[in-house]
């Protein structure tokens, strides 16, 4: 899992400025895990704020992705917009080097908001769905949501590089935690039905498109933009509830989570409305937490393309 099936990953042409790997080689990953074990992350983040400069120049692509973001859907004058593409940078170095620093047994601080919501399916008899996406720190959830009657299988980029997989598996293997690559074979799906028939929990990201997969148009932040129907199809045409989770960096160790229901809208209404029903509740849901959290959103492409 990892290298060997990168050349399987699912891709969409129209996002292939933002590939979605965490960048740096092997040795150089593998030793930020060693170097958390001597170095205060404060001192790393010091690092990060000069780096990130040079990474935002040799990256214009993505640099104007996400200045678009600021200008043309929150209203940013330019040079509030120069100031908030420097800051979403810097909040994206230091939620990576917050994995690291978690491969290397760091600990952070986290509240969790409408927790009860988790709790309840998690000791119900049967499955759910919980829906992500690329804003915040969301592999932080699998360290602090800790299911103990259910396994959790979380949908994951098959293209990642392989350190950063084999340290998840590491971190995952005591939570009840299986990573599951989405492939171009379908075989994804296969065990998310699997799970959600034995009664656990599936973690799927709600704001990527990948390959030919449905999508269904939502209002969000002022344009329509496509989200992709899958996690929300998946959860009509099963009839399992769905949760949102969000993991919002909010100090040097500290992270807020907030969980909250999808609705699927009138159980008698036809399915595909269902689906786009939940699809736009989570894409409010979604907005709600980029407004809050602006230099948080990681999707580096011309989201309303």
């Amino acid at each position: 899992m990892g290298a060997e099936a990168k050349t399987e990953a699912m891709r969409d042409p129209a996002h292939d400025g933002w590939q979605g790997t965490t960048d740096g080689r092997p040795w150089m990953l593998r030793s930020l895990v060693v170097l958390f074990r001597w170095v205060n992350i404060r001192c790393l983040y010091a690092v990060m704020s000069v780096v990130v400069v040079f990474y935002m120049l040799a990256n214009g692509r993505n640099r104007r992705a996400i200045a678009r973001l600021f200008r043309e859907h929150l209203g940013y004058g330019r040079w509030r917009t120069l100031c908030a593409v420097y800051a979403n940078h810097f909040r994206f170095g230091q939620v990576i080097l917050d994995r690291f620093a978690v491969y290397a047994g760091c600990r952070f601080r986290v509240e969790i908001e409408h927790n009860d919501y988790y709790n309840e399916l998690a000791s119900a008899p049967g499955g759910f769905i919980m829906v992500s996406s690329h804003v915040g720190n969301y592999e932080l959830a699998g360290y602090t949501l800790r299911p103990e009657q259910k396994r959790f299988h979380a949908l994951v980029y098959a293209g990642e590089k392989q350190t950063v997989m084999q340290n998840r598996a590491k971190c995952f293997a005591g939570n009840n935690i299986e990573m599951v690559p989405v492939l171009r074979d379908m075989s994804h799906l296969f065990i998310a039905n699997r799970a959600l028939e034995e009664g656990d929990i599936v973690g799927m990201p709600g704001d990527r498109l990948f390959g030919s997969q449905k999508s269904v148009t939502c209002d969000f932040l002022g344009a329509p933009a496509r989200f992709p129907l899958g996690p929300f199809a998946l959860a009509v045409q099963r009839e399992v509830p769905m949760l949102s989770i969000f993991v919002m960096k909010e100090g040097v160790k500290r992270y807020r989570i907030f969980v909250d229901r999808i609705d699927a809208g009138d159980p008698g209404a036809p399915k595909r409305e269902r689906m786009e029903h939940a699809a736009r509740t989570f894409a409010a849901q979604l907005e709600r937490i980029v407004r809050r959290y602006p230099t948080q959103w990681f999707n580096y492409y011309d989201f309303w393309e």
